[in-house]
């Protein structure tokens, strides 16, 4: 099917924001095309062409998934508190039967081969401070509060999901959306992610986040993720930086996630202390999976031997070939193991 209508549900205030940011690109465009009218393009920096909905057909070609025109998908906003909005794409026409939460400086098209694969009416949400999502009050990588904005979402758009699976922060999100508002999580799936994680652990998915704060040119920054992340396909981080980053008027180019910085040290300098959160790990009466990377993991076997002692009926499984974030890198593997576990009987 093609591209839905997008649906939102804004204050007032959210509505104007929107209209002031399409009228500051219409602006831009207009003067662009003005000038082209008198035949020079002097100072005026190409634009890379971006359509948030017209990618599909690459996931499907790189994954020899069945593609008959693009997906049913539409971007939806859900006012979290007064004037602020947390942005999620809707997958499908059905009620939405599971719910995906992206890591740390990622977006909701992170998933995007993994829903495809699923064929299933989902939500996938925009975190706050990423993607299409406003700021967090408490920072864009407060668990606490970014679990509550989730259960806000989700109570709106997927109050019947049969599971939430979160990875990296979504994951931690995740926990604490189930400890917020149990009676919206019916199965837990955390995506490489305990409350064990440390800076340690996690540098090499730090080291690449805090990078420069801007990029000259598109191909800068395309070089820089080809650098850390050498396992995956050009065209495949060519999209998710289209759908991660933002061009700016001068040609520049910035992460989505990278405009709610306030101090360029201090931003994702490293995880919070996740620690705490194992008390809500003890507390969490449903079914819990955890998929966890093979190729390298901010998971290690002590966070595995933790989680098992608290809940000894999880299920842990391993993913050959599979770093960190496995919805990357084996996208057809973990839509098979969220299938089985979420959907057993079809």
């Amino acid at each position: 099917m093609g591209r839905s209508e997008r649906i939102r549900v804004p204050s007032p205030a959210a509505r104007t924001t929107a209209e002031s940011r399409r009228s500051g690109m219409a602006a831009f465009l207009a003067r662009r095309d003005g000038r082209r009218a008198y035949g020079t393009l002097v100072g005026v920096p190409k634009l890379e062409p971006y359509d948030e909905f017209g990618l599909f057909h690459e996931n499907a070609a790189e994954y020899g998934l069945p593609y008959d025109g693009p997906p049913d998908v539409r971007r939806v906003e859900v006012e979290v508190s007064p004037g602020r909005m947390v942005s999620s794409l809707v997958w499908g026409s059905g009620p939405p039967e599971l719910v995906l939460v992206h890591g740390g400086a990622q977006n909701a098209h992170t998933w995007d081969t993994v829903a495809m694969a699923l064929g299933r009416p989902l939500l996938a949400v925009d975190l706050p401070g990423h993607g299409h999502s406003d700021g967090g009050p408490e920072g864009s990588i407060s668990v606490g509060s970014n679990g509550r904005d989730l259960a806000t979402a989700i109570a709106e758009l997927a109050p019947e999901a049969r599971g939430v699976v979160g990875m990296s922060l979504g994951g931690m999100s995740s926990i604490a959306l189930t400890a917020e508002a149990p009676e919206l999580v019916r199965a837990l799936v955390l995506v490489d992610i305990t409350p064990g994680v440390n800076a340690e652990k996690a540098a090499p998915v730090t080291n690449f986040v805090n990078g420069p704060a801007s990029f000259d040119s598109f191909d800068e920054l395309l070089a820089r993720t080809i650098e850390h992340n050498p396992g995956r396909s050009e065209s495949s981080l060519r999209r998710g930086i289209l759908h991660n980053a933002v061009q700016r008027e001068d040609g520049s180019w910035v992460w989505r996630y990278a405009r709610f910085r306030t101090d360029p040290a201090d931003p994702a300098s490293g995880p919070p202390d996740f620690g705490d959160w194992w008390k809500a790990i003890s507390g969490i009466t449903v079914p819990i999976l955890l998929v966890r990377g093979l190729a390298w993991s901010v998971v290690d076997d002590d966070d595995v031997a933790e989680l098992l002692r608290r809940q000894p009926t999880a299920t842990v499984i391993g993913v050959e070939g599979a770093g960190h974030s496995i919805q990357g890198d084996r996208p057809l593997e973990l839509a098979g193991i969220l299938a089985d576990f979420l959907f057993p009987h079809g």
